[in-house]
């Protein structure tokens, strides 16, 4: 797992417009929030990016860029951010490849039963962990938040970033 004092790893992912975003672009200039939901359209990942979205201007006169991170691809995305009028980035990463750089997925505990393995004809699945880190301009992770609730989380994270 990614702890404070770490070097935040360097991506490009897709937003939910298909353009490529790379963090590393924000060093020297802005902080960044960046947080990992499991997936679009469910409850807590609704609040989570609306909280988010309502907040952005408040964010941005902190230099700081808001940037959601889900397994969802960009078309999921972008019909999400559209059907809640979201305007914070949304990064699609399908295969799993930030999360897993951030230490945000969670594989399924084999003596554990999963419910979604039988959804999914048997086969457990790894989930997404909620989890927020906020990076400061240097690149360094000043806060790792895992286990977020998605309920005020926005503005307990503006507190942190006022404080950088």
């Amino acid at each position: 797992m990614l702890q404070a004092g770490q070097t935040a790893p360097i991506f490009t992912l897709p937003d939910a417009d298909m353009e490529s975003v790379n963090i590393g672009k924000y060093r020297g200039k802005k902080h960044i929030v960046l947080y990992f939901y499991p997936r679009d359209g469910t409850p807590g990942c609704t609040i989570q990016a609306t909280e988010f979205s309502d907040h952005e201007e408040d964010f941005s006169r902190n230099d700081c860029v808001i940037l959601g991170v889900s397994p969802d691809d960009c078309l999921r995305h972008a019909e999400f951010r559209d059907s809640i009028g979201v305007s914070i980035r949304l990064l699609a990463d399908p295969e799993g490849r930030v999360c897993e750089r951030y230490g945000v997925v969670q594989h399924p505990d084999s003596a554990a039963p999963d419910r979604s393995a039988q959804a999914n004809g048997g086969v457990s699945r790894p989930s997404i962990a909620r989890a927020t880190f906020i990076i400061d301009k240097h690149g360094t992770v000043r806060h790792a938040l895992y286990g977020v609730s998605p309920k005020g989380h926005a503005m307990n994270v503006l507190e942190l970033v006022k404080a950088l």
